[in-house]
């Protein structure tokens, strides 16, 4: 019942909204693949060193948690969900009484990022992170899905088949995610402030030019992800505007038109002249410093010295190393 008056708000949401909407399908309760406990009914306790889940009407049922409960976590809900592949998740809601960490006023280390397709992310330190390949993951899931298209349906061959393209679809969501965790979290630990654009990314999957590499690339995902890790830290985030970001000579301010492929910034007015999306970095940077009272950045690449030049950290380094550090990874790149 909880669902269905959530499902008629969304609807009606929507219709506000000015949205052409219909009205609710019925789904059999066969096919709802996951139930939630709010408030109680549910209790997490350990028996014989095994960690249980509790549920009222159901069943004790051995859980391993995904890292452990603090102690002073008040449990409020428990969601759990069976995914494609047949396996079960229990989501735990907790309350804490813990205050975030506030945000230093005046943010020392501060960088910009222009996230990207070829390169997946490039900082105004000079560092850009390649994209992760999962090639030979797409590969594996097109193979596993013709097979799929070959069976019957509703056959036991065809329900072996559907799980093993889940396991592939879960397999490529998982090493994404593992990626843009250790990516977001190095960022929002080792600086006081991360300026990024704030990209529509809905609006740039409805383009029929590149929506799957948009889609792959998760852009949406990074930034929730940076934001959320950002306020733990204590971090400033700021998502700045993204027009004119390219264009824009981070050096001199003047815009200067140039097409996709061209991946060289060259100011013709100062003569500034750095890598396409190292140049936009900066520009993030500097949008992002004003946008927090700090006025534009005082230093541009040229005045400060900086190498404008690029030194490239595979996106494989990222996932080996846990929490990456990318500025002793970059070193280790140029010594190989």
């Amino acid at each position: 019942m909880e669902r269905l008056f959530d499902n008629l708000k969304g609807l009606s949401a929507l219709k506000e909204n000015g949205y052409g909407v219909g009205h609710l399908k019925w789904k059999p309760p066969r096919e709802f693949r996951s139930f939630t406990y709010s408030q109680s009914g549910f209790k997490l306790d350990k028996k014989g060193g095994q960690t249980v889940l509790s549920l009222s009407k159901l069943a004790d049922i051995p859980i391993r948690l995904h890292r452990s409960i603090p102690d002073d976590a008040t449990l409020k809900q428990v969601t759990l969900k069976k995914e494609p592949t047949g396996e079960w998740f229990a989501t735990f809601g907790v309350d804490m009484d813990r205050e975030p960490p506030e945000s230093p006023e005046n943010p020392e280390q501060c960088v910009g990022i222009d996230v990207g397709i070829l390169t997946y992310a490039h900082d105004t330190d000079g560092t850009a992170v390649g994209s992760l390949d999962l090639s030979d993951e797409r590969e594996r899931l097109e193979r596993e899905q013709r097979k799929l298209s070959q069976k019957q349906h509703g056959s036991n061959n065809y329900e072996k088949q559907r799980r093993r393209v889940a396991e592939c679809h879960a397999d490529l969501r998982r090493k994404r995610r593992d990626f843009l965790h250790k990516l977001s979290n190095y960022y929002a630990r080792e600086y006081d402030l991360v300026a990024v654009e704030d990209l529509n990314v809905k609006g740039m999957m409805e383009s029929p030019s590149n929506s799957r590499n948009t889609a792959f690339a998760a852009w949406g995902t990074f930034l929730s992800l940076l934001e959320y890790k950002c306020e733990r830290e204590g971090t400033h985030f700021v998502a700045v505007n993204p027009r004119g970001t390219t264009k824009e000579c981070a050096s001199c301010g003047v815009s200067t038109d140039k097409p996709l492929w061209v991946r060289e910034h060259s100011c013709p007015s100062c003569g500034f002249e750095a890598d396409r999306d190292a140049n936009a970095a900066w520009n993030i940077r500097s949008r992002g410093l004003e946008d927090i009272g700090m006025g534009r950045s005082e230093s541009t690449p040229v005045e400060t010295a900086l190498p404008t030049g690029t030194t490239m950290v595979p996106a494989k380094r990222v996932v080996e190393s846990g929490s990456p550090t990318l500025k002793e990874r970059a070193a280790s790149a140029v010594s190989e």
